[in-house]
């Protein structure tokens, strides 16, 4: 079993993209539109509002069509590598997956629901201070974590 989660954890991390928006109706409505004509698919995500401007923060079906895209449209944005953690439980698993995450000394920076489900269970993209050690953490606690390629099936 600990070769399978190593296995799990070598692969392509899930990549979270963040994108400036004006603070105007129709600002992500405009991006998720462009993205879905290059079929790319939205599988998270978070808004964080301000009075001026609005950060998207997405998780995508392809993140490299998207940086593709973004580029040849001179549309600036901030890239990251998330925890992506399936709740087995639903949200019964949330207690348990943070005191773990404490207990670690993990310190998490922000999270969000997926809007996805490839096994029919809740997921959760966790940004924190330590990706290695979270994952590390998390997976030797029995959750399963998802890489990239279980996300764009």
């Amino acid at each position: 079993m600990a070769t399978e989660t190593t296995e799990k954890l070598d692969g392509a991390g899930v990549r979270q993209y963040s994108v400036f928006l004006a603070n105007r109706v129709g600002a992500l409505m405009e991006v998720v539109q462009m993205l879905n004509e290059a079929r790319i698919v939205v599988l998270g995500l978070s808004i964080q509002d301000s009075s001026e401007t609005s950060i998207a923060r997405i998780i995508v079906s392809d993140p490299d069509r998207l940086e593709e895209l973004f580029g040849r449209n001179d549309i600036a944005y901030g890239a990251c590598e998330l925890v992506v953690a399936e709740l087995e439980e639903g949200a019964p698993d949330l207690p348990r997956m943070l005191a773990a995450l404490l207990e670690a000394e993990v310190n998490i920076f922000f999270s969000y629901t997926l809007l996805v489900r490839p096994r029919g269970r809740p997921l959760i993209a966790v940004h924190t201070d330590d990706l290695e050690c979270a994952s590390a953490v998390l997976a030797g606690r029995g959750f399963r974590l998802l890489r990239q390629t279980d996300l764009s099936r």
